[in-house]
Order: structure tokens, then sequence, then C-alpha cells
């Protein structure tokens, strides 16, 4: 048996002298319509606070269809990008009259299904999700059930509404900066070549390279997944195979630097540095000896847009896609020389 008291409505009629039906009353915003005295309903509510009681959300939802809730499915929290959503998307919420569920994927097709089960049990009226997987037809039944928005991340051939932000101009931009400052060779690093964000970055890549004449070198391009310890493993391998670091990297995310990052300074080659630029950005790059451009994502508009399309749906409406500008980052990265 539970140690624990859970208190009920009719706990706090009796502690509060009135009937049940009168308590109810009161604490489902009802006391003006039935006329219920001022010092019954303060009464009342200062019984309810005295004991941090409110009805249970879940009967409300029951009566009304409506439960107040959204939820919200990312990969991970450890993430700074998308635990930047989740905060962003959090707050606009809460100001919306919605209370945010989160639940975490770990990039996992099965863990990302069983998350989006247990939001579906609490009834959440609308979904927002970072896509582990490009399988539409786990997100199309659930389209069928209640508003869906893809959030960060696309499926390619599903007619889900999504906002992304527009990452291939804004790495064109980023990288085209440096060769035009003269590097010769930049190396990429990314994660899973089957996510949108990851073919969105490597087209920004590729786009620099063509629109500055450069031929992508043979061993340039590697993709795993976007854990530290890949960009510390992939830093590490290059370095074995060619005996020396590239002119320069770009990392796919602010973890893959870190684990770059990490790789240089446990070989203790940071003063020998390559030029690193990185998609997504974070205050720590102030704080670096080496100056790290970046892409900083705008995940306070993502958000906006995300909520936005969930509220167009429950009206019947239909949204549009949105991609949403980034804007550079810069700490003097061209000015950093080998």
């Amino acid at each position: 048996m539970s140690q624990f008291e859970r208190l009920t409505i009719d706990d706090i009629a009796r502690l509060a002298n009135v009937s049940r039906t009168t308590a109810s009353m009161v604490l489902n915003g009802h006391a003006e319509r039935y006329r219920i005295a001022r010092s019954t309903v303060e009464r009342v509510l200062a019984v309810a606070a005295a004991h941090h009681f409110s009805p249970s959300q879940s009967a409300r939802a029951l009566r009304s269809r409506k439960s107040g809730t959204l939820g919200l499915v990312i990969p991970e929290l450890t993430n700074f990008a998308h635990a930047s959503l989740a905060q962003a998307l959090e707050t606009q919420s809460r100001v919306a009259g919605y209370q945010l569920l989160i639940v975490t994927s770990d990039d996992d097709a099965q863990c990302e299904a069983d998350g989006i089960v247990q939001l579906l049990a609490r009834q959440v009226e609308g979904l927002i999700v970072v896509p582990a997987t490009n399988e539409p037809s786990l997100y199309l039944r659930c389209a069928k059930r209640l508003p869906l928005v893809f959030a960060d991340r696309r499926v390619a051939d599903c007619d889900i509404p999504w906002v992304v932000t527009d990452a291939s101009a804004s790495v064109t931009e980023l990288v085209g900066s440096l060769l035009a400052h003269g590097v010769e060779e930049v190396v990429y690093f990314g994660g899973q070549s089957e996510l949108s964000p990851s073919r969105d970055r490597l087209a920004g890549y590729r786009a620099a390279l063509a629109t500055a004449g450069r031929a992508e070198g043979a061993d340039w391009v590697h993709q795993r997944d976007y854990r530290r310890a890949s960009g510390q493993a992939l830093t590490a391998a290059w370095h074995a195979a060619h005996g020396r670091d590239p002119q320069a990297v770009f990392t796919g995310s602010i973890t893959l630097l870190e684990g770059v990052l990490a790789e240089l300074i446990a070989q203790d080659r940071l003063d020998e540095a390559p030029r690193l630029v990185t998609f997504d950005d974070h205050p720590l790059l102030d704080c670096l000896p080496l100056p790290i451009d970046a892409v900083a994502q705008d995940t306070a508009q993502m958000a906006k847009h995300s909520l936005a399309a969930i509220q167009a749906q429950l009206a019947g409406q239909t949204p549009e896609n949105v991609l949403v500008p980034a804007r550079l980052h810069r700490r003097g990265t061209n000015a950093h020389r080998r």
C-alpha cells in the first residue's frame, strides 16, 4: 500500500464543510454560473490551495475531450539544439494555454513509437515530433487521430507538415566563407545520412564547393551519427589515414564538434588545430581559445511555427511547411591561421 495520501474532491469538500457538488463546481470554475456564495468559493479555494489540490486532468479531459496538453518527441535532451527547441516550445505552449509533455526517442524508431503511445494515452491534443525514422507509416497513422507536425526534420513522401531550419543555405554560406579566404581543403563530418538535416547540410557543403569551383576530395565526406564519440573517432581515423589533420573541418552538429575537440586535446594537437566551423551554436564556443564560426538555428521561430501548425490543424486548417532562416555566428575563423 502506498505511503502517499492522494486527496480527492470528496476530501476537499469535507475539509471545507461543503457538498461534493459545490466543491466540484468551485474547483472547475463554475461557481459564478451556479451563484455560489463568495465566502464559500474562497473557503473551498483556500482548502484546495493549502493541500496543493487541483481537479483530475484526466477526468476533465474525458468530459471535454480537451486535455490542455501537447506532446513533444525529441531524440535526446542532452542535445543542445533539441533542448533549446523543447525549452522554447514549453514556454510558448504555456502562454497558449497548453502544458507540454516531453518524451525522448534516443533516435530509435521503436523507442519513439513507444513514447508516442504514452503521449496518446494521456490524450494530448497535438504532437510535435523530431522524427527518428524516414518510415512514414507510423506518423501517418498518428496524423489520422490528432494534429501532428515535424520539427527540425522532415520525412520523405509524407504530407505531414514540417518546420525545419534552412540548413542548405546557411551551410553553403559558412563553408563558402572558408573557401573564399584561401582554404583549399574542407572535410565534412556529418551524422546519419538518411536524416533530412544530414542531407540538407551535405547539400549545402557541396553547393559551397561547386560555387567556389572546387572539386570534392575523395576522402572529404564522412558520416556516422551525431554523437560526440563519432566526432572523436572520425578525427582519429582521418589523422591516422593521412598523417595529419585536415586544413579545415565542418562538423554537422555541436556534439560532433565536441568529439573533434576532445581528440585534438587528447593528442595534444589543439595548438595546431584545423580551422573548425560547425552547424549548431553554443555559448561555450565564445570561451574557447579557437575562433569557431557556427550556424545558429532560430529555435524560438521553429517553436513558434510548430505550435502555429498544431493550432491551425485544431482549427481545421492546413498549415504550410516552413523553412526557418538560420544565421551565422562569426567568431573570426577566417583570421585564424595554422
